[in-house]
């Protein structure tokens, strides 16, 4: 969000505690990107703010209850408040626990038997979900507008547009298996707390293969998952890559130095394989970040 923007997400969030009778006197950002993340204290809730209509908030809140009711590892709603989206100045606010970090790093055998735990909760729940391949959609949809992608070079829009529906057709080809997913379950999205790891930001949730959940966490992790495929899994890292790519070259992308990473991304691509995983390529592209032009 813009500096304008997150001023009035944090008013909105603050406002929404207090008429809870949760005190709200502070606000901690604790990450901005289409959505706020924000620690309010010192009621010690943990919010999630996006723009009115540009959020899946309602089927959050929904999913996030089934999945505690059904075991699952994942952030449960703040309990001292109805679990509902509350919508004030234009914006969407939810609320959910918050805890304290106990380790910068969720350990790779813990991480993989929580989301081993998240799938196998999961299979068990009824939640209307979208399949992975809307995901993909969107990101085809990215690339052949050139209104929503005008730095993306003609030669690459063709290039990309024809990666995103090759690797499409090779993963559906496999017939593989297909369930609920969280959708983005990186380390981003894992809490590391005293009850162990906690995967938050359900608005991403949809149904495919297990493999394309793994695409999304550090090696060290699939070593760990048990009964992987591994040609489908490196599939998966090569749609995530270039669905990446595709959001890096949207118009109104927040990303910092986006473009820089939309290049590095189609690099990769044209490299080919072994395609690393995302948390290898996110270091990759830090470093790029953090070099001059």
């Amino acid at each position: 969000m813009e500096t304008t923007d997150v001023t009035r997400a944090i008013a909105a969030a603050t406002s929404v505690a207090a008429s809870l009778d949760l005190p709200a006197g502070d606000a901690v950002v604790l990450h901005n990107s289409n959505k706020l993340a924000l620690r309010l204290t010192p009621c010690d809730v943990f919010a999630r703010v996006a723009p009115v209509g540009q959020e899946v908030a309602q089927f959050e809140v929904e999913l996030a209850q089934k999945l505690v009711e059904a075991g699952c590892p994942v952030c449960p709603l703040e309990p001292r408040a109805d679990p509902r989206v509350h919508r004030r100045d234009g914006f969407a606010v939810t609320l959910w626990t918050y805890y304290e970090p106990v380790t910068p790093r969720t350990p790779p055998l813990d991480y993989a038997r929580a989301l081993e735990r998240l799938h196998a909760g999961m299979r068990k729940v009824d939640a209307p979900s979208p399949r992975f391949t809307d995901r993909i959609t969107k990101a085809e949809e990215v690339v052949a507008d050139p209104d929503r992608s005008p730095e993306l070079a003609d030669a690459d829009r063709v290039f990309l547009s024809g990666r995103l529906a090759s690797v499409r057709r090779a993963i559906e080809d496999r017939g593989a298996v297909e369930q609920l997913l969280h959708g983005e379950p990186h380390p981003g999205n894992v809490l590391s707390t005293k009850n162990g790891p906690l995967f938050i930001d359900l608005e991403t949730c949809c149904r495919g293969p297990v493999e394309f959940d793994l695409a999304h966490v550090p090696e060290a992790v699939c070593e760990h998952y048990p009964e992987l495929d591994q040609g489908l899994l490196d599939e998966c890292r090569q749609l995530v890559v270039a669905m990446v790519a595709a959001w890096r070259w949207e118009l109104g992308d927040q990303f910092p130095n986006g473009r820089r990473f939309g290049e590095e991304l189609l690099r990769l691509l044209r490299e080919g394989p072994p395609w690393p995983a995302l948390d290898m390529i996110t270091r990759r592209l830090e470093k790029c970040r953090r070099t001059p032009l």
